[in-house]
C-alpha cells in the first residue's frame, strides 16, 4: 500500500469514527435525563456540532487526495472502532462512554498524523493534530462531570 493509500485509509477510519461519535453524541443529547440535564444537553450539542463540521473536513481531505470518501452506515460500521449506542444509558454512563470514545478518536487521529508524516502529507497531518486537540479537550470536559 502506498503512503498516500495509507493516509486515505487512516482518514477513512477517522471519518467513520467521527461520524459514529457524532451520531452517538446527538443521540445522547436527545435522550439525556437527570440533574445534569441542562449542562449535558448543551455540552453534547457543542460536541456533536463540532463533529458535524469535522466529518465534512475529513471527507473533503479524502476527496482532495483523489479518493472516494466513505459515506454509508455500512461502511462506517465496518471502518469504525467507535460503536453506536443502544438503549438509554444513565447520564453518568453516557459520559463514561463518550470519554472512552474521545480516546478512540485521539488514537484514530494519531494514526492519521503518523501515516501523514511518513507520506510527507503535511495537510493531513495538520488535520489529525487539530482533531487530537479537540478530542483531548472534550475528554477533559466530560471527565470533569464525573468528579
Amino acid at each position: 500500500m502506498s503512503g498516500n493509500a495509507k493516509v486515505i485509509d487512516a482518514l477513512s477510519t477517522l471519518l467513520a469514527d467521527s461520524y459514529t461519535l457524532y451520531l452517538k453524541t446527538h443521540n445522547y443529547h436527545w435522550n439525556v435525563t437527570g440533574p445534569m440535564f441542562t449542562t449535558l444537553h448543551t455540552l453534547f450539542e457543542t460536541e456533536y456540532t463540532d463533529l458535524a463540521l469535522a466529518v465534512d473536513e475529513i471527507a473533503e481531505r479524502i476527496r482532495a487526495l483523489e479518493a472516494r470518501a466513505p459515506g454509508s452506515y455500512s461502511e462506517f460500521t465496518r471502518l469504525a472502532a467507535v460503536k453506536e449506542a443502544t438503549g438509554t444509558p444513565s447520564a453518568t454512563q453516557m459520559i463514561e462512554d463518550l470519554v472512552a470514545d474521545q480516546a478512540t478518536l485521539v488514537a484514530s487521529a494519531q494514526r492519521v498524523v503518523e501515516t501523514a508524516e511518513t507520506a510527507g502529507d503535511q495537510a493531513s497531518g495538520d488535520l489529525g493534530v487539530r482533531r487530537i486537540e479537540v478530542h483531548e479537550k472534550n475528554a477533559w470536559m466530560l471527565r470533569s462531570h464525573l468528579e
